[in-house]
């Protein structure tokens, strides 16, 4: 499916759980014309429905026989990969989360998040299971506030959305529910969000997880996390388990996937994420970043997230994101893209050093400071970490 209205998507992704539609496979708006090739050459759909009408294609390969959705993972680069996401996966999700929030039949619902991006169905998929329809809206800080006004819904956003409506003085008590995902959010913005009476909850999920399925550190019902690492207590691979997993990955002809993303354990399916965390004394997970983000600088391995933790703390750091770029010295220099406060009043890279080797060892102290107006961002909400590593000019 491509360029339909977010409200048409809804309904066939109803048929679809009710397994009287077909499998759906939503091509994100802005898409570019040469991915969508890409992505139709990879995933063989049997029809491609537009606004025009229907195109029926070539070589197509049917999905399992519970799947109501594939969803592409993020990224607007490398081998296209897909999710099949089953009818009781979707509705697994869906229902765990509206008990843990408490949601009631009814309640209404707004989606400010692409409808073809996971985090925007899981909202349509929570209003199908409350017996209601999402309402959908490009977000803009006045829209969304008389929204909010007339509908008291339940909303997912990503850490820039929220800021916005804080900055502006929306009141987040309007809100049922503000769900929180997409990227990580510093504490100062939680801290000020649930001040202006916000009941915000942030979300750690995935594609393959249909969506968050851990909220404020704690899994939802029926999923299980573990961490894999070599030192207990020490950051490791992030695991999942539960009644919301994918049932495969769907590849391109003559690909090869990941054996090991899914495991089977005494009986038990685990996803291996690509994510780094610790498991804190009480349970709750931190989720510290990518497995494939880690720095290596002069021999030694940086957690960006880790780093990130204490930036976001930092008095003078409204948003900033770590990564690691190329260095002849070091092999890679941890690098600070931030985000100031006051515009007027940035902070210095000597200052985020000093801040910290306060509670991390010095090589991971930012070596770099990037000062802008505002992160370049995806589609789906997340940091362009791509864009960021990038060199600069």
């Amino acid at each position: 499916m491509r360029g339909l209205a977010p409200e048409d998507l809804g309904d066939l992704l109803a048929r679809a759980l009710e397994g009287r539609g077909p499998a759906l496979l939503p091509i994100p708006d802005g898409t570019p014309d040469a991915r969508v090739r890409e992505l139709l050459t990879a995933m063989r759909p049997a029809r491609l429905l537009t606004p025009e009408g229907v195109t029926e294609l070539d070589g197509a390969a049917p999905a399992g026989a519970d799947t109501a959705l594939v969803v592409t993972t993020s990224g607007s680069t490398g081998a296209p990969k897909g999710v099949e996401l089953s009818s009781s996966a979707l509705r697994s999700a869906a229902l765990a989360s509206v008990e843990r929030i408490g949601a009631s039949p009814g309640d209404a619902w707004l989606c400010v998040l692409p409808a073809g991006h996971v985090s925007g169905i899981q909202v349509m998929t929570r209003a199908l299971a409350m017996g209601t329809r999402a309402v959908h809206a490009p977000f803009s800080v006045e829209g969304v506030a008389e929204l909010a006004r007339k509908l008291r819904p339940h909303v997912s956003l990503v850490p820039t959305q929220l800021r916005r409506l804080l900055e502006a003085g929306v009141d987040l008590s309007a809100f049922g529910t503000v769900l929180l995902g997409g990227a990580a959010a510093e504490p100062a913005l939680l801290e000020a969000a649930r001040a202006a009476g916000g009941r915000v909850l942030t979300t750690y999920g995935m594609s393959e997880t249909c969506g968050g399925c851990v909220y404020d550190g704690v899994p939802l019902r029926g999923v299980r996390v573990r961490v894999d690492s070599e030192v207990p207590g020490e950051p490791g691979r992030i695991l999942l388990s539960g009644p919301m997993l994918l049932s495969g990955y769907r590849l391109a002809p003559g690909a090869q996937g990941d054996p090991e993303a899914l495991t089977t354990e005494e009986g038990t399916r685990w996803l291996r994420t690509n994510d780094l965390g610790r498991l804190d004394g009480d349970g709750r997970l931190r989720v510290l970043g990518r497995v494939d983000e880690v720095v290596n600088t002069g021999g030694h391995k940086v957690v960006p997230g880790q780093v990130n933790a204490l930036l976001l703390e930092h008095p003078a750091v409204a948003e900033s994101v770590v990564v690691g770029r190329p260095d002849p010295e070091w092999g890679e220099r941890v690098s600070a893209v931030v985000v100031p406060a006051d515009p007027d009043a940035p902070p210095s890279l000597d200052q985020l050093r000093s801040w910290v080797r306060e509670c991390l060892p010095s090589y991971a102290a930012p070596r770099e400071l990037e000062v802008l107006r505002a992160l370049p961002m995806l589609a789906s909400g997340k940091p362009d970490l791509v864009a960021l590593r990038g060199p600069r000019t």
